[in-house]
């Protein structure tokens, strides 16, 4: 019982500074830029080594094998990616631009398996809490989302040309592909009918035909269709 603990203690130990090595050699976008590729490779290390480790029937010598074989993989991956550009789409995706010009991408949402719960919650992560905000949105290789501001909601900061404060209301968001979010109208003390008729006085013919629609105090309406 004694020596299995000193094994699994000695493979353990020797696991974990072959895995730091290797993150060290491999570079910091293994961590900072994580592409679908760098999660899967990271995931499958991972595996191999708990599974060596665990196996009472695989040696230290396994462990290491396993680590610097598919560490060996990783790496030529990376030169193939640095030194010929046409594997870099294939391998490490490319970017998608999903808001341009202040419109939503639709297409580009849909073939990047993308809803706009979600792109709300990516651009909150930049510190956009509206998408009237937003001029261009490039969607990262590593699934992160990258915002070009519109001129008037860029910097500089309010503070830096002393301008007056006042208080900044949080956007409702009132439809989302296609329908209402009831939740919403309930907060405003609004009905359905005031929403629809606001869509018919902008030329819109319907709930249906809204992408997604939100309302801010002093600011009003940012309504995109399909």
């Amino acid at each position: 019982m004694a020596n299995s603990f000193f094994s699994l203690t000695i493979e353990l130990f020797v696991g974990f500074f072959a895995l730091l090595v290797l993150t060290k050699f491999l570079g910091k976008n293994q961590i900072t830029q994580l592409t679908p590729f760098d999660f899967i490779s990271a995931l499958v290390l991972g595996e191999l080594v708990g599974n060596a480790i665990y196996d009472p029937e695989i040696g230290l010598h396994y462990v290491l094998y396993a680590i610097f074989f598919w560490g060996a993989l990783i790496f030529v991956i990376e030169m193939i990616t640095q030194k010929i550009r046409e594997s870099r789409s294939i391998l490490e995706g490319k970017p998608s631009l999903i808001i341009s010009n202040g419109k939503i991408q639709y297409e580009e949402l849909k073939k990047n398996k993308l809803d706009l719960n979600q792109l709300q919650h990516l651009l909150r992560e930049k510190d956009v809490f509206s998408i009237r905000e937003v001029q261009n949105g490039i969607l990262e290789t590593n699934g992160t989302v990258s915002v070009m501001k519109k001129y008037s909601y860029d910097s500089p900061k309010n503070k830096d040309i002393k301008l007056p404060s006042k208080s900044v209301a949080l956007p409702i968001v009132l439809v989302m592909d296609g329908e209402i979010i009831s939740e919403s109208l309930d907060f405003l003390e609004k009905k359905e009918e005031w929403l629809t008729d606001e869509l018919h006085q902008r030329g819109i013919a319907g709930i249906k035909a809204v992408l997604y629609a939100e309302w801010t105090e002093n600011e009003g309406f940012e309504i995109q269709t399909f």
